[in-house]
């Protein structure tokens, strides 16, 4: 029996960023459970929630103090719950973002840990003395500056790979890990339908090695979580892993294993990185190598004993039509590519809120617009070192999280009809053509082609247990057939902006969907700027 998660759709959801009901600017628990009913038109099966726990907000809520309450601007427990059970209602479950990496600094298990050396609760993070008077080593945080942070108190250091106000779990405790898989289960038994793991790869650590991924304990950790956790549970898990290569995710992914039911995989992301270079440090995009990505991901991995994860964007992810396609002319028609590419390919979709009606980046010309505390560390930093604002706020524009969190458009009301009040993010200006409401209205708007994509997953076994065939095309054109017993579909898109060719010999039986109109025969095509389609086609 094929497990649901495989068969399924899942639907980010960005809280703060998705849709308000009290009017103070920032979205919560209410205004999610005010949208299940358009999530069940679109047709997803569950709803990824980026993290609603108590936090101070230094990282929008990945920097956790209280993992078994819920952030009053989110509203309460009550909330959660009446969530969980609408959700069901309409045929969604609810994946709870889980983040085990970190703590807020002010948890109480870190308050109380950096009282004195004695607390029962100081094993739980990692603690170094100093070296000649300076940190233990020179490890660097993702968000700039040193991985140490001194404490006076205790005259000792604490690591942090993200912010000072995100101190780093000491996994080699085991009371810490109890701990971790008591408040798992407490979560598990409201009935959530899983867990999205961040930076699941970074609990192996050991910063006295200078080991940040991979640690040789991090699957053993893994197994041990799923045993005491979720292992005997139907539920959905997925690991975020900067650096997996496919054999990793086949570590995390295969049942044999019993880990995780899949991984998010980023390499895609360093396309427009120089080699060896930080994220911001720029090069061109080459759809070549995009391509060559998306293939090996379909190709290298073995489906029979793993699993893959599909998206485009994330609250991380700046918008893919401001990536990789066109966000004016042919915005529509590159949304539609990309999704159509993208969702009839082996794996399991993500959409994040927004994607589905061809959201955009919106480029900043200030630092003072903007929120992302990576993105504002970078910039002092790199603004010490002699980089011109110019040069930075560009890289921003390219690279920042904020791009992804502009508030959801659902209409031309004010605000794009996120909040009656001040949003606490700008929103996009062309909220005003680009949102909810008129995509509803249009039926050939992108939000029609999701909601196709979503219907041919549900209604077809090919989409989810058919063989990835790549055909040979130029670097411009990917096309690949799915293959399952008699059935065999060819999928066929133009990345580019440019008209491209293709021919095919093969017989168009059924149109399965295309976001421009399709000729009677495949032979000698000229594709139009990112085209794509999908037909079914005698084996």
């Amino acid at each position: 029996m094929t497990a649901w998660w495989k068969k399924a759709v899942v639907y980010q959801v960005y809280p703060k960023s998705f849709q308000d009901s009290n009017g103070d600017g920032i979205g919560d628990i209410k205004g999610i459970i005010s949208r299940l009913g358009y999530l069940e038109k679109l047709g997803i099966d569950a709803i990824w929630l980026s993290p609603v726990y108590k936090s101070p907000g230094v990282d929008n809520g990945y920097d956790i103090s209280d993992y078994e309450a819920i952030d009053p601007q989110y509203g309460i427990m009550e909330d959660m719950d009446n969530l969980i059970a609408k959700a069901k209602r309409h045929h969604i479950r609810i994946v709870m973002d889980l983040v085990v990496n970190h703590t807020s600094d002010k948890n109480k298990w870190f308050v109380e840990a950096r009282k004195n050396k004695d607390n029962p609760y100081r094993d739980f993070y990692i603690w170094r003395d100093p070296v000649d008077g300076h940190a233990p080593n020179d490890m660097k945080s993702g968000f700039s500056g040193s991985a140490w942070q001194y404490d006076e108190k205790t005259g000792q250091y604490y690591f942090h790979l993200f912010a000072p106000g995100q101190p780093d779990l000491n996994w080699k405790n085991p009371k810490l890990r109890q701990t971790i898989y008591d408040m798992m289960n407490f979560w598990l038994d409201k009935g959530i339908g899983g867990f999205r793991m961040d930076v699941i790869e970074l609990i192996g650590k050991d910063p006295d090695k200078k080991i940040r991924e991979n640690g040789p304990m991090l699957h053993p950790y893994i197994q041990e979580m799923n045993k005491n956790t979720f292992g005997n549970r139907d539920v959905m898990t997925v690991g975020e892993t900067w650096n997996a290569t496919p054999k990793i995710a086949e570590e995390y992914s295969d049942p044999a294993r019993h880990e995780l039911s899949m991984v998010f995989q980023f390499e895609d992301q360093g396309l427009d990185q120089q080699p060896g270079k930080e994220k911001w440090d720029l090069r061109p995009l080459n759809l070549g190598e995009l391509k060559k990505v998306l293939v090996k991901w379909q190709t290298k991995l073995d489906f029979n004993h793993a699993w893959n994860s599909l998206f485009w964007e994330n609250h991380d992810i700046p918008r893919v039509i401001s990536r990789w396609g066109n966000d004016k002319e042919y915005r529509v028609q590159s949304a539609k590519m990309f999704a159509i590419v993208l969702h009839l390919m082996h794996g399991t979709p993500y959409i994040y809120n927004g994607e589905e009606i061809g959201m955009t980046n919106y480029p900043v010309k200030s630092i003072d617009e903007v929120e992302d505390i990576e993105s504002i560390n970078m910039y002092k930093e790199r603004l010490a070192q002699g980089y011109s604002k110019d040069e930075l706020i560009h890289a921003i524009n390219v690279k920042g999280r904020d791009n992804a969190r502009t508030p959801m458009q659902w209409s031309d009301d004010a605000e794009a009809g996120f909040t009656t009040g001040m949003p606490w993010l700008h929103v996009n200006p062309n909220y005003v053509d680009i949102n909810v409401k008129n995509a509803l209205a249009d039926h050939n708007s992108i939000f029609y082609t999701y909601q196709k994509l979503i219907k041919l997953r549900h209604e077809n076994d090919i989409v989810v247990n058919g063989d990835f065939e790549l055909v040979s095309t130029d670097d411009n054109v990917l096309a690949y057939y799915r293959v399952l017993g008699n059935e065999r579909w060819l999928v066929v898109a133009n990345l580019s902006s440019k008209q491209e060719r293709f021919t095919s010999t093969d017989e168009i039986q059924r149109i399965l969907i295309s976001n421009y109109d399709l000729p009677e025969t495949l032979l000698g095509m000229t594709l139009k700027p990112y085209e794509a389609f999908a037909v079914a086609v005698k084996k």
